[in-house]
């Protein structure tokens, strides 16, 4: 009786962020009795301990087992395809070169003819005959010559494009390089039915080798804020998931799911080493050291197995799935292949941030509020400014109403000069301190058609010695915040055409000792 293998293609993937559970599902007319199904052409990689299977029908389902299964040839149809194309484009490029070589050969026996020929035709010349026919020889002669180099010219072009048709089959084969392996798993179903009848079989299992990433785009369109969030999925199990149900889930399988528990921090004093005698030659092993590699294998061995544990993780408390709105397939070439998740509209607040002192550059900035239900993951963001691209920046992991900051760019609008209006310096005399005295104007303009709140940012110097003292002589106006290391902050906010200056001085007092370092102006 020949073997019942059902036809079961993929029909769901589920995406977790570093493997995938696969679900295969078909039909077959099984006979009565304890029978065996195969759910043939299983990936290499697959977790055994993850493949589960159910279905419908008047079955009993008596077990599973996964085998392998040796296969001439790669039993995958991309795979085969791309193989039976690289042999055609192999056979064209072998064939192009025999026609070349021919075409050499004729061209060399050509021009030996032309050789030998010229001899004679110079001896009937030189007695005095018509040269009509050596004028026809020679015509013919250059024609032949011309056909042939013609030819040759045609063949390298016609290799040139089959070379490439071959590199390029070279390089599909090489991304789907665990598929070109001929073994396959395949799943033994054990079924007991009464009498022969139609089931349905569904297969799922875990792979390795798979998982997806948040990617982002941030648009800017006056003063609303967009998030896009897509799915990166890329896979290299050695299969391709066609257009199916596909699910991205945020959970993350672990080894184990115990809680983590600490044990006690003790102190105590410190006792010398005591000395151990050497073991002499030929002794047994110390009785601890059994103890602990025993220990060490036996807690490895109570470790539950982590493609169970994979293969039983839900949509729950702890995470969330989400289903693209519109199928996508995913072949097993290892790139990328963007799913959209989501696109949603977040609170938002903008205001510029600069730091004269540094830089006259001016940067917009969103303080954003996830105000959707998504727990967004960590990613990349391209950052859209209206239509233009401004920059890129990585997301941290973002809870729903956690408040993030994004640098949008820069704004030309809003103008900032900062200048040194007044600078003296004293010399040391005896018993005395040196003193110098600076002070700083920043001019912010807004140049923006609406009211703009700008942060400016200047420092203080600190001081790292006993002998040097630093302090503010003038700030204006009142700075919002001054921080233990120097930075001194304003909170300044402009109407359209409005500017604001602000000023900060301050004076360094040093020892008639001390060679003063880090000075700038």
């Amino acid at each position: 009786m020949s073997e019942l293998v059902v036809d079961a293609p993929i029909v769901a993937v589920v995406v977790y962020p570093d493997r995938a559970r696969v679900t295969r599902r078909g039909r077959i007319t099984v006979p009565a009795g304890d029978r065996t199904v195969y759910v043939e052409a299983l990936p290499l990689g697959l977790q055994e301990d993850s493949v589960r299977v159910s279905g419908r029908g008047p079955a009993t389902v008596l077990g599973v087992d996964v085998a392998m299964r040796h296969h001439p040839q790669a039993p995958d149809e991309t795979v085969a395809a791309l193989e039976r194309q690289r042999r055609e484009a192999l056979a064209e490029v072998e064939e192009l070169a025999d026609a070349d070589e021919v075409q050499v050969q004729l061209d060399a026996f050509l021009a030996q003819l032309g050789r030998r020929a010229g001899g004679t035709f110079a001896r009937t010349l030189a007695s005095g005959d018509s040269g009509v026919e050596l004028g026809e020889f020679t015509e013919s002669l250059a024609g032949r010559l011309s056909a042939v180099r013609s030819k040759r010219r045609e063949l390298a072009k016609q290799r040139h494009e089959a070379e490439e048709r071959l590199a390029a089959a070279d390089r599909r084969l090489a991304a789907v390089a665990e598929q070109r392996a001929p073994d396959r798993r395949s799943a033994a179903v054990g079924l007991a039915l009464e009498s022969e009848a139609e089931v349905e079989i569904e297969l799922s299992y875990v792979v390795p080798g798979a998982g997806w990433s948040s990617s982002y785009d941030v648009r800017l369109s006056g003063d609303r804020l967009t998030l896009s969030w897509y799915g990166l999925i890329t896979q290299h199990t050695g299969e391709d998931w066609p257009e199916c149900e596909l699910t991205l889930s945020t959970a993350r399988p672990m080894v184990s799911a115990k809680v983590p528990e600490l044990d006690p921090w003790y102190l105590d004093r410190y006792h010398p080493p005591v000395p151990v005698a050497a073991a002499a030659p030929g002794a047994a092993p110390r009785p601890m050291a059994r103890q602990a590699s025993y220990g060490a294998a036996e807690s490895l061995a109570a470790a539950p197995a982590f493609a169970d544990v994979s293969a039983t993780v839900e949509q729950g408390v702890t995470a969330a799935t989400y289903t693209p709105p519109r199928p996508v397939a995913v072949p097993a070439d290892g790139a990328s292949h963007r799913a959209t998740i989501a696109s949603v509209e977040l609170d938002t607040e903008l205001d510029y941030v600069t730091a004269p002192v540094r830089s006259p550059d001016v940067h917009l900035r969103a303080t954003v509020v996830n105000s959707s239900e998504h727990t967004l993951p960590a990613g990349r963001a391209a950052v859209f400014h209206e239509a233009d691209f401004v920059g890129s920046t990585a997301l941290p992991l973002w809870a729903p109403g956690e408040d993030v900051e994004l640098a949008l760019g820069l704004d030309d609008r809003i103008r900032v000069e900062r200048k040194l209006v007044r600078r003296t310096a004293s010399k040391a005399t005896l018993g005395s301190t040196r003193r110098r005295e600076v002070e700083y104007e920043t001019r912010v303009e807004n140049h923006t058609p609406r009211t703009a709140r700008v942060t400016v940012l200047d420092q203080l110097p600190v001081a790292r010695d006993h002998e040097i003292a630093v302090k503010p002589i003038t700030t204006s106006p009142e700075p919002a915040e001054t921080t233990d290391l120097g930075v001194v902050t304003w909170k300044l906010e402009l109407a359209p055409d409005a500017e604001v200056a602000v000023k900060l001085g301050f004076r360094v007092d040093t020892g008639k000792s001390v060679d003063l370092t880090g000075w700038r102006e």
